[in-house]
């Protein structure tokens, strides 16, 4: 499983695709938070927080992982290599754990230097600074997104040959998922009450619920429930193939 892991970091990092998709990611994150005028500006808002970031990155994260995991099968399925990775003593749950963690681990190198927004913030601040009960639970929260975007991507991926269809298939899966239930949500029909157990479904929900800065148990099995039934799906697809 670490073997195929390792092989995901080195195929990334190969080639300048993958740096550009991360320096993208920080810079995207960076102008819209201290450079450009808006709503979403740090600098405008005037108090020390990180609430405009953990806002801003699911969208961002939206193109991000998707671009991370679209080759992840498909590119196996096209050049022929998935074949020969069925030969190796390596089980599909080994198969597809080494190909998830790979890719998130991707992610999580593209999210580690944000922290630099912490302690920007912490010595521009005025006061007392951030609330780090707050953006620690904000951080935990926005690992758990980046996890289930990682294996919904990883699950499109595993259904074609073709690297685009992979991304655009894993940009709207990653979308309908985040943003799609908490607009159903909003439907009139649904007023009288359902509409939050239909808002409860969606990943927003949760994720907006641990970054507030609570971990409830409820929001961690839901992340981990999604998690795993993208990866079963992910591994039931292979069986096929």
């Amino acid at each position: 499983m670490w073997s195929i892991c390792k092989k995901e970091l080195r195929q990334f990092f190969s080639s300048l695709t993958g740096y550009i998709a991360i320096i993208v990611f920080l810079l995207a994150n960076g102008l819209v938070l201290f450079s450009f005028k808006g709503e979403n500006n740090i600098f405008d808002f005037g108090y020390a927080t990180l609430d405009k970031f953990f806002q801003l990155a699911p969208w961002v994260l939206l193109f991000l992982i998707p671009a991370i995991c679209m080759r992840s099968f498909a590119e196996e399925f096209k050049t022929g290599t998935f074949e020969i990775l069925q030969t190796r003593p390596l089980t599909r749950w080994q198969i597809v754990m080494g190909k998830y963690l790979g890719s998130l681990l991707v992610v999580f190198i593209a999210l580690l230097p944000t922290i630099v927004y912490v302690f920007s913030i912490q010595r521009l601040a005025a006061g007392e600074g951030i609330d780090s009960g707050a953006t620690m639970g904000s951080y935990i929260g926005l690992f758990f997104l980046a996890s289930v975007f990682t294996a919904i991507c990883t699950c499109c991926s595993s259904f074609t040959n073709n690297a685009v269809v992979a991304f655009i298939a894993g940009l709207l899966g990653c979308a309908l998922l985040y943003y799609g239930f908490s607009a159903i949500s909003k439907l009139p029909a649904l007023s009288s009450g359902a509409d939050y157990y239909v808002e409860m479904a969606g990943i927003d929900f949760h994720y907006r619920s641990i970054s507030r800065g609570l971990i409830d148990t409820r929001d961690i099995i839901y992340f981990l429930s999604v998690i795993f039934l993208f990866l079963t799906i992910t591994n039931r697809n292979l069986l096929k193939k």
